[in-house]
């Protein structure tokens, strides 16, 4: 990737030197892309390197091994959703999950479409109602591009396709109400909207975050839990109370 154009998804920055940044971009054909933007921490850019906002990239590298120079120029602001407690914690764990799961320079289009999907439906409708199950899909989205993916296809006990209700957390599996029994408190509850589509009440919403969380904490965030699930945490506890 000696020079790039590109429009992307800011997902992650640090600080970089004095004045500098270190940008994660989403690229819709080339996947997470990390770039050096000179003067990042500047009073002009840091309303333009913020998660969430679509920016047009020019990426350039002597070799592929360089850390690409990165400029940016804002296309898409989603900044004042980040003084909205619910729609800025709903940014902050989409984007710093995927910053932290992807690998670098592979190309997940589905995953771009996807996460763009849901920052618009957070910016279309602040009210979490209108993107919560967008967000338990996007995860499950990524557990699936990341080969982690349930099969939600059928009975892992009995083979059936009817009245899945549960998932086994050591299969990842489906389980029918019929080869539950008993063994409830054992699994995790499977909430209709996954396999049905539409929207779910927040009982169920919430058994998805639950669900999906347990298999990101599992298989995806092994090394990187206490920085970035705190992210998630922050917008699950901000959701219950919402809720309540």
């Amino acid at each position: 990737m000696p020079h790039l154009t590109t429009a992307a998804i800011v997902c992650a920055v640090r600080h970089h030197g004095e004045h500098g940044a270190i940008a994660r971009l989403l690229t819709p054909d080339d996947g997470l892309l990390p770039g050096y933007v000179r003067g990042g921490r500047s009073r002009a850019l840091r309303p333009v390197l913020m998660p969430g906002n679509v920016v047009m990239a020019e990426l350039r590298a002597r070799t592929e091994d360089q850390l690409a120079g990165l400029t940016v120029e804002l296309a898409h602001s989603r900044a004042p959703l980040h003084a909205e407690p619910l729609p800025a914690a709903a940014i902050d764990w989409s984007c710093a999950l995927t910053a932290a799961s992807l690998p670098e320079g592979t190309p997940y289009p589905a995953l771009h479409q996807a996460l763009s999907g849901l920052l618009d439906a957070v910016e279309a409708a602040p009210a979490a109602r209108g993107w919560a199950v967008a967000l338990v899909r996007y995860e499950l989205l990524l557990l699936a591009e990341l080969g982690f993916g349930l099969d939600l296809t059928r009975c892992a006990a009995l083979g059936d396709t009817n009245d899945l209700a549960y998932v086994s957390p050591r299969s990842a599996a489906a389980v029918s109400r019929a080869a539950a029994v008993g063994y409830e408190s054992r699994l995790l509850p499977l909430p209709p909207f996954l396999l049905e589509g539409g929207m779910g009440d927040w009982g169920q919403i919430l058994d998805g975050l639950r669900l999906t969380g347990f298999f990101l904490e599992r298989s995806v965030l092994i090394d990187r839990r206490a920085d970035v699930l705190a992210a998630r945490e922050r917008l699950v506890e901000r959701l219950k109370r919402a809720v309540a």
